[in-house]
């Protein structure tokens, strides 16, 4: 499979339908790189013109501005808005949460105003459009899944029923944690947490939480976020049930189960 990158289709005189916003951990994340590989697919199958930065995409700036470095923040901001802007680049679309939530809402003030749409939302979309065709019976037919809401994507904007409904398009049996939604748990990583060591305590988040989603009893837990993804698996682990208990990204599901 080809992907443009932006710069050849403007070289060749071409404009896509959407921008494919990588991340960083879609693009160095040896797991984080299965998702990008899965929604990529399916941006192929599906006939969506996308194009990706390459080499121009820098980090959103997400960690630096939760960790609280401001002026590294902005300068990551600058200078992504200034190559976004460059390529009048309008709509983005992208698997991360973290990208989805800083393109989104905290770019615009600086000069980058873009309709940016998370994943999930999209997948929703191309199958209520019917151009993702699902095959009949597919692999999860039947299964239990538990879908974890990531924070940036529940909480900080409001997205809960697009997740949903796209796992309901695999006929699986989707089943709730008792914290979902609005009053979900975070996964640990959040909040540039990712990359320092714990606090004190006498519990990791993870692993809190990964026993919340082994307690529905499902064999599938589904996730939207490469952190939640990372820090869910870690859990699993953790509790020795990788053997029975898969943790994957919507996008994962969806390409597998295309016709």
């Amino acid at each position: 499979m080809k992907v443009n990158t932006m710069a050849q289709m403007m070289m060749n005189g071409e404009t896509p339908e959407v921008l494919f916003w990588v991340g960083c951990a879609g693009s160095f994340d040896q797991r984080a790189q299965k998702i990008t590989k899965a929604f990529a697919t399916i941006l192929d199958k599906v006939g969506v013109k996308f194009a990706i930065l390459g080499k121009e995409e820098a980090c959103t700036g997400d960690p630096a501005r939760r960790a609280g470095n401001e002026f590294l923040f902005q300068m990551m901001a600058y200078q992504n808005i200034q190559i976004l802007n460059g390529y009048g680049i309008k709509k983005i679309v992208t698997t991360c949460p973290h990208c989805f939530n800083t393109l989104k809402n905290e770019y615009p003030e600086l000069g980058g105003s873009y309709d940016v749409i998370h994943h999930t939302t999209f997948l929703q979309e191309l199958i209520d459009q019917g151009k993702i065709k699902l095959k009949e019976g597919g692999t999860y037919k039947g299964k239990k899944i538990s879908y974890h809401d990531s924070c940036y994507l529940g909480r900080s904007n409001d997205i809960y029923e697009a997740p949903r409904k796209v796992l309901e398009a695999l006929e699986g049996e989707l089943i709730e944690m008792k914290r979902c939604r609005s009053n979900g748990l975070c996964c640990g990583a959040g909040g540039a947490q990712m990359f320092k060591e714990d606090e004190p305590g006498d519990k990791r988040i993870n692993i809190e939480r990964a026993d919340e989603a082994l307690e529905t009893g499902a064999s599938i837990i589904a996730a939207a976020c490469p952190f939640c993804n990372t820090m869910m698996t870690d859990g699993v682990k953790n509790r020795e049930k990788e053997g029975s208990v898969a943790v994957l990204d919507i996008a994962e599901m969806i390409a597998e189960s295309m016709e």
